[in-house]
């Protein structure tokens, strides 16, 4: 089986499906896992549960933040209007995506209860460039290695999946622009007490933040990070140049007041750069053939989505499906998607409105968030509605059905309770 993606829903889904018998080559475009990045969160029982079956809770627990930090959104004198409490940025467990990704790759690699010599086969370096399904599998052409041919193929590979657009169509059927833009990027080591405070400044339709987060003080060489949200329509853009992004925000806060002009300026010294728009994605059918999507390619939501901890639940249902369907790939995708998508649904609304909650469209508008953020009660209603969002789904226990299916009798045909189907090459 061939997994595009080595970020998270990829790691996840190789370490379920090794654990399960499953031959596994999971294909990454970048030369090695990535390293920087900003914080994830995991939050609520759904989360923890497929963490702690995993057996990588304790570790991405030694390894976490400590939680996140609170934001004071400020005024352009740098006086406090509302704060947003740390419970929001950093869920119950806050890690750098970076070491999640590491913590999940290397746990994979021995999963309890693997067969020896059943480690997943990573391909840095190299992205899918075609997909030709047969009756038997699926035909793959690499942008560098040599063609394969693995019985299933899985798209983790992102909002902006390779794996969907050779299977599904275009990116623009399944991904809706809602209206925003994110960026996010270090301080340079010359911008001074930029970062002391950890603020945001807002105008209608744009905010950037600025400051150092506890998680990161002991790195050599950090000063601080900005993030920065900006309303706007569609943009033409190349997602590969740096150069071309970094305009597209100077341009989003030109005339913006406080220290905004220092804080777009520190851009020029940025080495790396995220930014992409706040999107949405929908697919109607997660599965053609022997092609399935996880994570942000299927369901994604770029900010306030639970992007993070949805992926690793996805990954958990899916294997476990595939495990229990005895290699009937049609049935296990058809199972996987039933349960997963009212939940990861429900989650993905909560990033339909997170550009308008930072970047409000009118001072109305903003003043209407901060009174929010300044009731007690409305905050508490708030995080707990984000802990009934992410516990919203009833997760069955896999390792043991699987375990149990795999010791069942043999069938009148002499076939086992649970037959696994590895991916050929």
């Amino acid at each position: 089986m061939l997994i595009s993606g080595a970020s998270v829903a990829g790691p996840a889904l190789a370490h379920w499906l090794v654990r399960y018998g499953f031959r596994v080559t999971v294909v990454e475009m970048a030369p090695a896992l990535r390293g920087g990045g900003f914080a994830v969160d995991f939050r609520g029982a759904a989360h923890l549960q497929v963490l702690e079956r995993m057996g990588v809770l304790a570790d991405i627990r030694s390894h976490g933040t400590g939680g996140g930090a609170p934001l004071s959104f400020i005024d352009g004198q740098g006086r406090q209007l509302a704060s947003l409490p740390a419970e929001f940025t950093g869920g119950e467990v806050e890690i750098l995506r970076s070491q999640l990704s590491r913590i999940l790759y290397e746990h994979g690699l021995t999963p309890p209860g693997a067969a020896p010599g059943g480690a997943p086969e990573y391909l840095f370096g190299d992205s899918v460039s075609g997909l030709t399904q047969t009756a038997d599998g699926v035909h793959v052409t690499f942008e560098r290695g040599a063609p394969r041919t693995f019985d299933l193929v899985i798209g983790a590979d992102g909002q902006h999946s390779t794996v969907r657009r050779l299977a599904f169509g275009p990116e623009e059927e399944f991904v809706s622009h809602l209206g925003y833009y994110v960026s996010a990027w270090d301080l340079p080591a010359d911008a001074g007490d930029l970062g002391a405070r950890q603020v945001g400044y807002g105008e209608p339709g744009r905010l950037a933040t600025v400051g150092r987060v506890p998680r990161r003080d002991r790195e050599a060489g950090y000063t601080g990070e900005s993030f920065c949200v900006f309303a706007a329509e569609e943009l033409s853009y190349d997602r590969r140049d740096l150069r071309s992004q970094k305009a597209a925000v100077a341009a989003a806060f030109e005339g913006a007041g406080w220290r905004t002009p220092e804080v777009i300026g520190s851009l020029r010294g940025a080495r790396d750069l995220y930014f992409d728009s706040i999107s949405r994605v929908d697919v109607p059918t997660w599965s053609t053939g022997r092609i399935a999507l996880l994570g942000d390619a299927a369901h994604g939501a770029t900010v306030g989505g639970m992007g993070t901890g949805s992926a690793v639940v996805g990954a958990y249902v899916l294997a476990g499906e595939l495990a229990l369907a005895g290699g009937d790939h049609a049935t296990a995708f058809a199972r996987y998607e039933q349960q997963l998508r009212p939940y990861v649904t429900r989650c993905q609304e909560g990033g339909r409105g997170a550009g308008e909650f930072l970047a409000p469209p009118t001072q109305e508008a903003m003043d209407a968030r901060n009174a929010l953020l300044n009731d007690p009660s409305a905050l508490a209603a708030m995080l707990g509605e984000g802990d009934d969002l992410s516990a919203a789904i009833e997760l069955a226990d896999y390792p043991s059905l699987v375990e149990a299916a795999a010791a069942a009798p043999a069938g009148p045909t002499g076939g086992r309770g649970i037959r696994t189907a590895g991916g050929a090459g």
